[in-house]
């Protein structure tokens, strides 16, 4: 199901310190994590709700994604949620999301999508499990009945156009701190389904510390792979990853023409889902003219990082006649441990010939190919 995405991100994080949306959470900008989110679920467009004057911090959290929009938000929370669905498609389903919940999955938002076929509105909600008490200035007055008591989290989830209506409805006193009180509030129903304690709200700075605890009992092993070809040209060396060998001829290529390197920043692109090499440095861009690949191999590991995730292992294979890669293979290993901070036995690289057929067999180039394993939060 096709949906928008209102991400509130405007407030200033007074409890816990400083802006919370800014905050680094396990490698990753605390607002990042919700953005992803809802990206790779499928949203047709996020609107990010930001305070004045943040839209470069922005622009720096979400470096390589693409799919989002800033929007400027007001002195209150009620405010912002209206400024964000005013650039949302009212014919699509909205989910409104504080970003100070970055725990958010794609089994949250499917669940909240499919509650909408019930009721105009969806909510995941927690049952109140502690006692609650009534008090004055530290005083008990009475002890509160907790039962139907719910703790609403947040994305919560309209149908198209229930929300902007009932704004344009709401006369209740004061500003709602809630959307379901405004859907509410015009009598249109709303469906509770199971909560996730993951969407806790992180409001003082010890909840930080609980939610990288979180994230530490969440990780998804992903696998990429990557293939590059060069032929062979004038010159009296190539580089293969990383390492300048003599030669009898150079490789042919925008860049230095690393084969080895290449194929690897491919797969570790790959194992994230962010493109190829091709996306991030155009060939047609005269900047990496001759360009040193470890800057290509450097990018992707970066990426990795900014998504809170870690490389496992790295396995490049050369395919070549010539030149000999053994007496240069423990070289090539330790520069690509260098360049990604890996232990050297999380690196392979290994040599292999096509026995005289094809085009490396008949030395008129080379090959590569690569397979990168990582692990990213869940």
């Amino acid at each position: 199901m096709s949906f928008t995405a209102v991400i509130v991100a405007a407030g200033s994080g007074t409890r816990s310190g400083g802006p919370k949306q800014w905050r680094q959470l396990a490698g990753r900008p605390v607002i990042r994590w919700s953005v992803e989110a809802f990206l790779q679920t499928g949203a047709k467009a996020v609107i990010v709700v930001i305070p004045h004057g943040e839209s470069g911090r922005l622009g720096a959290a979400l470096e390589g994604l693409e799919g989002w929009r800033a929007v400027v938000g007001g002195a209150e929370r009620a405010a912002s949620v209206r400024l964000g669905l005013s650039q949302a498609d009212p014919a699509l389903p909205v989910l409104i999301h504080d970003a100070a919940r970055p725990l958010v999955t794609a089994a949250h938002i499917q669940a909240l999508l499919a509650g909408l076929a019930r009721a105009d509105a969806a909510a995941p909600a927690l049952p109140v499990a502690d006692t609650l008490k009534s008090a004055e200035d530290g005083v008990v007055g009475a002890t509160v009945d907790r039962t139907g008591l719910w703790r609403v989290q947040t994305p919560q989830a309209f149908a198209p156009g229930v929300l902007q209506a009932a704004f344009e409805a709401w006369t209740g006193d004061g500003s709602p701190t809630d959307d379901l009180a405004v859907v509410e509030a015009t009598g249109r129903s709303v469906h509770l389904i199971p909560g996730d304690l993951r969407l806790m709200k992180l409001t003082f700075s010890e909840d930080f510390d609980m939610a990288e605890a979180l994230i530490g009992t969440r990780t998804v092993s992903r696998v990429g792979t990557g293939f590059d070809v060069h032929t062979f040209g004038p010159g009296s060396s190539v580089w293969l990853c990383g390492i300048e060998i003599p030669h009898s001829h150079g490789l042919v290529g925008h860049s230095d023409a690393d084969c080895g390197l290449h194929a690897l920043t491919d797969a570790i692109l790959g194992a994230i889902g962010a493109g190829d090499i091709g996306d991030h440095f155009p060939p047609t861009d005269p900047q990496w003219k001759g360009a040193s690949s470890d800057r290509f191999l450097t990018h992707a590991a970066e990426l990795v990082a900014h998504r809170g995730g870690r490389i496992v292992h790295v396995d490049v294979t050369l395919i070549c006649e010539r030149p000999k890669v053994k007496p240069h293979r423990q070289a090539m290993r330790e520069r690509i441990a260098e360049i990604l901070a890996l232990p050297l036995d999380s690196v392979s690289v290994k040599a292999t010939t096509t026995e005289g057929l094809g085009f490396t067999g008949r030395s008129e180039g080379l090959a590569a190919q690569a397979v990168a394993t990582i692990e990213t939060p869940g």
